[in-house]
């Protein structure tokens, strides 16, 4: 099963969000996501950690051409003519897995928007085992640009915990035949599973940047009702990372990916209705604004190295970021200014704009006081 999630396909567009301070080229034309799920279709098995009718609010049903279709054109009128790359991407299920008829038909649809000229192509999700030549060429006749591989983990050990039933060595041989066809990549990873560690996970990271895909998603583990894991938690065996110690975590996941240039496009799962009342995560690090407490600490990083560095300090200090910032360095409710604050024994702390400055960059000046 693989870890693209939604509560509610009829609420909202995904569209990705660059997480790196590096400029690459694509953040600047990032695609108009069109989401199709298909919860559990083409699964050989269920994950521990999945309980894809809970998360996407999606019941479990055979593929229905027409419904799907109607979808897509309500997502379309989303757009509201603002003309991006278009995609339509099969998500919560494994694609590839579908019987070839099924795909050809879902195929055939996403088909018939693109020559029309309302899609510009098609993305979908799916299993490192279920990458073949022949199913491969099956694609080839399609306009597919994108495929997202749920590897969760470069550690066998922890992925057959999660009883995701492949293997590292999949997750190798998938990408290389993925970059044969000339197809974007994207690899999801979970921090947090079932006798994974810091260490582990770090290892994980280092060895998907190594793959050099397009981009990653990074997910902390939840524990979902109806799940495996959910049982796990109950009967005591399976313990699920604080909020805290996720943020830490992924942060850390993060900069892997940053030093390697690779775009982390995701972080935690999209904020929904059905994820914030409790009934759907029984536990775990759940946060509607996840991705944003993991750049804010990003950036209290970089201050607390910053003011660490000089040899004497006012109480009065300015941080400078770039505007599309300034919500990050300040932290939910002022966090960060408040840290430093105490940490430093500042009487003030302003965050101030600054065009010139990188997306991920800061500058710090202290004022004099009399």
């Amino acid at each position: 099963m693989n870890s693209i999630n939604s509560s509610n396909q009829h609420r909202a567009t995904s569209i990705e969000q660059p997480a790196s301070s590096n400029q690459h080229p694509a953040s600047n034309n990032r695609p108009f996501i069109i989401p199709v799920f298909l919860p559990h279709a083409g699964c050989p098995h269920r994950c521990v950690f999945c309980n894809q009718v809970s998360i996407t609010g999606s019941p479990r049903t055979a593929v229905n051409v027409d419904e799907i279709r109607a979808q897509i054109y309500q997502f379309l009128g989303y757009e509201n003519g603002r003309r991006k790359p278009v995609q339509i991407s099969f998500y919560g299920g494994n694609f590839l897995g579908l019987k070839i008829d099924q795909m050809k038909r879902l195929l055939d649809l996403a088909a018939e928007f693109i020559g029309r000229g309302r899609v510009d192509s098609i993305r979908f999700s799916t299993r490192p085992d279920t990458i073949t030549p022949e199913r491969l060429d099956i694609i080839s006749a399609y306009p597919v640009e994108t495929v997202e591989l749920g590897v969760q983990s470069m550690d066998d050990q922890v992925l057959a915990l999660a009883e995701r039933g492949h293997s590292t060595a999949d997750t190798l041989g998938a990408v290389e035949l993925l970059k044969v066809h000339g197809l974007a990549i994207g690899l999801q990873l979970m921090a947090g599973l079932p006798g994974d560690t810091e260490a582990r996970s770090l290892i994980s990271a280092e060895k998907t940047a190594a793959l050099q895909p397009d981009f990653v998603r990074i997910y902390p583990t939840l524990v979902v009702k109806n799940s495996k894991l959910a049982r796990r938690y109950h009967d005591g065996s399976y313990t699920p990372l604080s909020l805290e110690a996720a943020v830490t975590l992924v942060k850390k996941l993060y900069l892997v990916f940053k030093k390697h240039d690779i775009r982390v496009i995701r972080m935690g799962l999209q904020a929904s209705e059905d994820l914030a009342d409790g009934s759907t995560v029984l536990a775990g690090p759940y946060h509607p604004a996840f991705g944003h407490l993991v750049y804010s600490e990003v950036f209290l990083d970089q201050a607390k190295k910053a003011l660490g560095s000089m040899r004497t300090l006012s109480d009065t200090i300015t941080i400078l970021v770039n505007p599309r910032s300034i919500s990050k360095m300040r932290g939910l409710n002022n966090a960060n200014t408040k840290k430093l604050k105490s940490r430093y024994k500042l009487k003030k702390v302003a965050v101030v704009p600054d065009s010139a400055l990188g997306i991920e960059e800061l500058k710090v000046q202290q004022t004099k006081t009399s």
